[in-house]
């Protein structure tokens, strides 16, 4: 293709030169044939500069929220923890994973036993792990939520501009299953990973299901954490709803907060 655009566009202006020789018929056929050359040698590399640019650029995000993904790892529902563990934040507190789909098998995707909830076990640190759900009206609270006094590992809170640093996070949210003061559902998240970040997705969720005890769905949370640090790199979350796509993604949040660093060997923090 380029070796054409360049003879079309040599071809050109060796009949441009030419245009003031011959007959005046001459002369008008030579300026139409150049005309023509030029435009198809511009058009071309037009074309070919776009192609390659948008090779570069990839697919643009559906929305400011997500701008990257992440491949999953096999065709299982497995998430790929090992490759989120090494991510680290570039301006972006929410991307997509495995192209925002939530990959559940079918023997997971089953309700015929209805709603639950399940815990990992806190790790050797104390570490919260990976929490699963079912979730279903039927588990949804009807009282209000007590205070949390449990402190999750990496919490080292302090205020910064009249609000504090860092939320207990859960990891399975309060208005959908219940849980509130569940050492293995907690995790030190900052406020902008906690709300609006996480909240939006729950509050999504809450709606869906209130809206018919017939709705159900198949949700996991992760927090992820690099090594040995006690505060969280991030949390993975992925959901499908049942018998529908009304509610399904598959995202990864960074547990960060603008204006602080933070150091995730501990949890301690700095201003920027």
């Amino acid at each position: 293709m380029n070796n054409l655009i360049t003879f079309s566009l040599i071809l050109a202006g060796m009949l441009l030169l030419l245009l003031r020789k011959g007959t005046k018929r001459q002369r008008r056929a030579n300026r139409r044939l150049a005309t023509t050359l030029l435009l198809f040698g511009l058009a071309s590399g037009g074309y070919t500069y776009t192609q390659q640019h948008t090779s570069l650029l990839g697919t643009p995000p559906q929305s400011s929220s997500v701008s990257n993904s992440v491949p999953a790892t096999d065709g299982t529902s497995r998430q790929p923890v090992t490759q989120l563990t090494q991510l680290n934040y570039n301006n972006t507190a929410e991307i997509t994973v495995n192209n925002n789909e939530p990959g559940f098998t079918k023997a997971e995707l089953a309700s015929d036993k209805g709603p639950w909830t399940t815990f990992s076990n806190l790790d050797s640190l104390n570490r919260a792990g990976t929490a699963n759900a079912l979730l279903n009206q039927a588990i949804m609270p009807t009282a209000k939520r007590e205070p949390l006094t449990w402190n999750p590992t990496g919490w080292h809170n302090k205020k910064v501009h009249g609000e504090w640093l860092y939320n207990r996070s859960h990891l399975i949210g309060f208005q959908l299953s219940g849980e509130n003061n569940n050492p293995k559902n907690l995790m030190t998240g900052t406020r902008q990973l906690n709300s609006p970040l996480m909240q939006a997705h729950e509050d999504d969720m809450a709606h869906y299901l209130k809206q018919s005890r017939q709705h159900f769905i198949r949700y996991e949370v992760t927090p992820i954490f690099r090594g040995d640090e006690l505060l969280p790199r991030g949390v993975a979350m992925r959901a499908q709803s049942i018998g529908d796509n009304t509610i399904h993604f598959n995202v990864y949040i960074f547990n960060v907060q603008p204006g602080v660093t933070l150091n995730y060997a501990d949890g301690t923090s700095q201003l920027n």
